[in-house]
């Protein structure tokens, strides 16, 4: 004989045991949910740590409980698992239980008693018509302002028609669906068939049971959302909640979930590599939610280019390793403007034209030399600053395939004019498809101008290594005060996103009001 004891559950103490799960005589399996348990905060389940048979229970329904608390005498066994295991609510009835119907003719399954529980969200529907179910496998999840609860199916089945749809409110005798019987229907485990069937439980006892907030072992932490069923197979494969990501309703954990949950770990690092410093994430993300759009109306299925195959996974690892913040800030380029059409006329005449993007380039350059560390990037250990001595300047160009980011080169060496043709030809590469892998590399800052489209404001993402990235949107006439009355200025809005890891609030404020002045007045540019 095992005296089995309330485990740790935390900081949790004297909560109260809202349901037994078991009685004497029960046969029970390892992890197999014994009872639960209710504080102010969180509702738990306490599984058992081995296989046997229920000799006597010390608790009741009431009772207040801490770690170390008696719950059962357990007769300890080696032998295989009952049909009920697998579920924490051991709700292995008879045929008999389940509702009669005609031989051939579905039969209509509906909430049953939920106690005192009316008009209850349908937060989750867990099947599909056409899947095969087992006898108490759960159909769909509720939720109260109190509780959370799955119904189970009464009887194994194949499902003909759903009759209810998530955000639906039910109550008791509220249909359900409709389940042909026996059709094709998932059986009990082989080990299960073989082993006693425990004595039936009422099915109010099953479908009232709320799940688990918080595991024994989460109670500390986060107390992450998921029905019993998600929990179990969390269990099962030794995943803490805490750490998934849900992608269900009020984000509950799915059971695909914890699958994507398992299968990134699995694939975060082969097998016998060493642990990667400083480029390698310290998390993994759930994979992609798989939906059925056609099932809400007509789509049309579009392959991704090769430049957006290529692009996402690098724009997507910079977005999520690199600790983004952005300073926004305005540049009063009335002047620079009327400069740069002044002179418009003999650069066409030169076969280019001097775009905006060629000054800011030349004075992002002088900015760079003021503030050296936005001139940088981490290396891959994460301990090292590298400042670069030469000024390579990113600009991203829009093409009909998505946006690619050619560099050019020694920008602190040329002109504008040199700028402004350099732009002008590297744009006609890219929109031909002739860009050099080479072209795209070195870059030491960027710049994703969107002025000629529009906008007010974005947060462009960093394109590492480098450390720091400037927006430019579309420049806007404003009623500016010059301290005597309000004069039409034309300001351009800056969005500078920087990597915090490398660069502080304060030295971005710095930088961005340092460019605006040196937009203000070119001449700068010469100092």
């Amino acid at each position: 004989m095992k005296e089995i004891s309330v485990p740790d559950i935390g900081d949790f103490k004297e909560v109260e045991v809202i349901e037994v799960l078991v009685k004497p005589g029960d046969t029970i399996a390892a992890e197999q949910s014994l009872l639960t348990v209710e504080s102010d905060k969180a509702t738990m389940e306490i599984p058992a740590p081995g296989a046997g048979i229920v000799k006597e229970l010390r608790i009741k329904v009431g009772d207040k409980v801490s770690q170390g608390t008696p719950i059962l005498l357990l007769e300890e066994s080696g032998a295989a698992a009952p049909a009920a295991a697998p579920k924490p609510v051991p709700a292995a009835a008879k045929p008999t239980t389940a509702p009669a119907a005609p031989a051939g003719e579905p039969m209509t399954v509906k909430v049953p008693d939920i106690g005192d529980f009316k008009d209850i969200e349908v937060i989750e529907i867990l099947v599909k018509a056409g899947d095969a179910v087992a006898k108490e496998q759960s159909l769909i999840t509720l939720e109260s302002d109190k509780a959370t609860m799955e119904i189970p199916s009464p009887a194994a089945g194949v499902v003909q028609e759903l009759r209810v749809k998530t955000g639906d409110k039910v109550s008791e005798g509220a249909a359900i669906l409709l389940l042909k019987a026996g059709a094709g229907a998932a059986g009990p485990a082989p080990a299960a068939a073989a082993a006693p069937a425990p004595a039936a439980p009422s099915l109010v006892a099953a479908a009232v049971r709320p799940p688990v907030p918080v595991e024994p072992q989460e109670a500390m932490h986060a107390k992450p959302h998921a029905s019993p069923s998600v929990r179990k197979f969390a269990r099962e494969l030794g995943v803490d909640l805490a750490r998934v990501r849900g992608s269900g309703p009020k984000a509950r954990v799915l059971h695909a979930d914890v699958q994507a949950f398992v299968k990134g770990a699995l694939a975060a690092v082969p097998a016998g590599a060493p642990a990667a410093k400083g480029g390698a994430l310290p998390f993994n993300l759930p994979a992609w939610p798989d939906v059925d759009f056609a099932k809400f109306g007509p789509v049309e299925a579009k392959p991704l280019t090769r430049l957006q195959k290529l692009s996402g996974p690098n724009l997507h690892r910079n977005w999520v390793s690199i600790p983004h913040v952005t300073q926004f800030d305005e540049a009063d380029i009335t002047d620079l403007e009327a400069f740069r059409k002044s002179n418009t006329a003999d650069t066409e005449k030169q076969g280019f034209k001097l775009t905006m993007l060629a000054f800011l380039i030349k004075a992002c350059v002088t900015a760079l030399r003021q503030h050296p560390n936005f001139n940088s990037s981490l290396d891959r250990t994460g301990e090292n600053l590298m400042v670069k001595k030469y000024y390579n300047i990113g600009v991203a160009v829009d093409t009909p395939d998505g946006l690619v980011v050619p560099v050019v080169r020694d920008a602190d060496r040329k002109g504008v004019f040199d700028v402004a043709k350099e732009l002008a030809e590297i744009s006609r590469l890219a929109r031909d498809k002739k860009l050099k892998p080479g072209d795209m590399q070195g870059g030491t800052f960027s710049i994703s101008s969107l002025g000629g489209i529009g906008g007010t404001a974005f947060t462009p993402i960093i394109n590492a290594p480098e450390v720091a990235i400037l927006g430019v949107s579309k420049s806007a006439l404003r009623p500016v005060w010059d301290g005597k009355a309000f004069v039409p200025r034309l300001m351009l809005p800056l969005s500078l996103s920087y990597d915090h890891r490398v660069i502080d609030g304060a030295a971005a404020a710095r930088f961005t009001a340092y460019l605006a002045s040196v937009l203000g007045d070119i001449r700068r540019t010469l100092l």
